[in-house]
C-alpha cells in the first residue's frame, strides 16, 4: 500500500494522546470517525458515553494492514480478503486477549482495512490499528468535517484536519463464516 500522502498533525502529539486515554476524531471513507487505542477501556468508555452508544453492540477496528488485527483475532483468514483495502468491513472470531469493550455481547470482532489514504497512513504512522465509529451521537446524522466535530464535541476530542473520501454510505458489514451481509 502506498501511503505518500502528508500528515497535516504530528504523529508523536496523537500518540501521546492516545497513550493517555484520548479520543481522535478523524476523517474516513464516507464520514469524520471517532477513534482510540482499543486496548484502552476508559478511552472506549469514552467513546461510547459521546455517542451515546450501548456497550453490547461492539466496535469496528481500522487498520493499514491486516496483520494490524492479529492481536485481537482468533486466527487471521487465510488468505487475506482480496477486497481490501476497501469498504467491507468482516465480522471475524474474536481471540482470547480480545477486549470485550469491542465486541460487545458478540463472539466476533468487526475490522476493516481502510481505503481512506489519510486513515490508512496514520494507522500506519501509529503502526496500530484504531477503534472507528462514526462521529456522531446515536441516532443523529454522521459529521463530515473537522469544524462539525469540533462543534458537537469540543475539546473532548482531538480533532485531525483531513477530507471524508466520497462514499456516500458507512462500510458493507459482512459475515464471511455465513456468508450474510449486516449492513450495506
Amino acid at each position: 500500500m502506498t501511503l505518500r500522502s502528508p500528515l497535516r498533525y504530528s504523529v508523536r502529539a496523537v500518540k501521546h494522546h492516545l497513550a493517555r486515554g484520548g479520543v481522535i476524531a478523524y476523517a474516513t471513507e464516507s464520514c469524520y470517525g471517532l477513534g482510540c487505542d482499543p486496548r484502552s477501556a476508559r478511552a472506549v468508555a469514552r467513546i461510547l458515553r459521546l455517542k451515546r452508544r450501548p456497550r453490547h453492540k461492539g466496535l469496528i477496528l481500522i487498520g493499514s494492514e491486516p496483520a494490524q488485527f492479529g492481536p485481537y483475532l482468533a486466527e487471521p483468514p487465510d488468505p487475506w480478503p482480496q477486497y481490501w483495502p476497501g469498504p467491507y468491513t468482516l465480522l471475524l472470531a474474536a481471540g482470547p486477549h480480545c477486549p470485550k469493550w469491542l465486541t460487545g455481547r458478540h463472539a466476533k470482532l468487526a475490522v476493516r482495512v481502510t481505503a481512506h489514504p489519510d486513515a490508512a497512513r496514520l494507522c500506519h504512522s501509529l503502526g496500530m490499528a484504531l477503534v472507528s465509529t462514526s462521529a456522531n451521537r446515536a441516532g443523529q446524522v454522521m459529521l463530515r468535517s473537522a469544524a462539525a466535530c469540533v462543534k458537537a464535541f469540543g475539546s473532548q476530542v482531538k480533532v485531525l484536519p483531513g477530507r471524508i473520501g466520497n462514499r456516500r454510505r458507512p462500510s458493507t458489514i459482512i459475515d464471511p463464516a455465513s456468508g450474510g451481509i449486516l449492513r450495506v
